[in-house]
Parts: C-alpha cells; sequence; structure tokens
C-alpha cells in the first residue's frame, strides 16, 4: 500500500507541477485531480469487481494506495480555508460543492460506463 501511495502521489505532485496555481487563484488543478482519481476509482472498482479472483492486495495497492495518495481531500480542504481567508466566500462555497457533486458524478459516471463497456466486452449485456 506505501508503494501505491507513493507512486499516486509522485503522479499527483506531477500535476501541480504541470498545472500550477498561481497565489489568489482558483485551485483548478486540486479539483481536476480529485474528479480524475475519483473517475479512475469508479473504473478500478468496476473492473475489479469483474474479475474472477482479483489479488488480495490489489484493492489496497490500486485503491487505498496508488487512487488515496492521487486525490488529495486535505489540499482541497486547505484550499476552501485559503479562500475564505482571502475573503472569497463565493468562490470557496462554490469549490466546496462543486468538488464533492463532481467528484460523485465521475466516480458513479465511470463505474456505470466501465461495466457497461465490460458487459458487451464480456458477451452480456447489462443495464
Amino acid at each position: 500500500m506505501a508503494v501505491g501511495g507513493a507512486l499516486g502521489a509522485g503522479a499527483r505532485y506531477g500535476v501541480a507541477l504541470a498545472l500550477p496555481t498561481a497565489p489568489g487563484a482558483f485551485p483548478w488543478a486540486t479539483l481536476w485531480t480529485n474528479v480524475a482519481g475519483c473517475a479512475l476509482m469508479g473504473v478500478f472498482m468496476a473492473v475489479l469487481d469483474e474479475a474472477r479472483h482479483p489479488h488480495r492486495l490489489l484493492r489496497p495497492l490500486v485503491g487505498t494506495g496508488m487512487l488515496g495518495g492521487f486525490t488529495t481531500f486535505s489540499t482541497y480542504a486547505l484550499d476552501i480555508r485559503t479562500l475564505l481567508e482571502q475573503g472569497r466566500a463565493v468562490p470557496a462555497a462554490v469549490y466546496l460543492a462543486g468538488t464533492l457533486l463532481a467528484a460523485l458524478a465521475a466516480v458513479a459516471t465511470a463505474a456505470w460506463a466501465t461495466r457497461a463497456v465490460l458487459a458487451v466486452v464480456g458477451g452480456r449485456r447489462r443495464a
């Protein structure tokens, strides 16, 4: 799990370097990192659900480790605090609610789409 966490955190750091947030700017990199990580979690969990005998350490390695290290809800909370301290209550509220809604939608949509693709590829059709 620690190896997965290190890989995920390294990937998140790469995103932060590629999409730096200027002081006082909206934290887009954190938002998209969390949404992408949640979408990947939906894909991963759907694939694991369809696997016959996944290795018992695969879920903690990838789900908890890599994707847990990649997503950064602690930075999300810090970003909200920073926006509030800057007197930017409306962007803070939009970020607070928007990230949660986008993350939930991403995991649900990705899981649904992955299951649909797997059903077609596997010769089964499910709703």
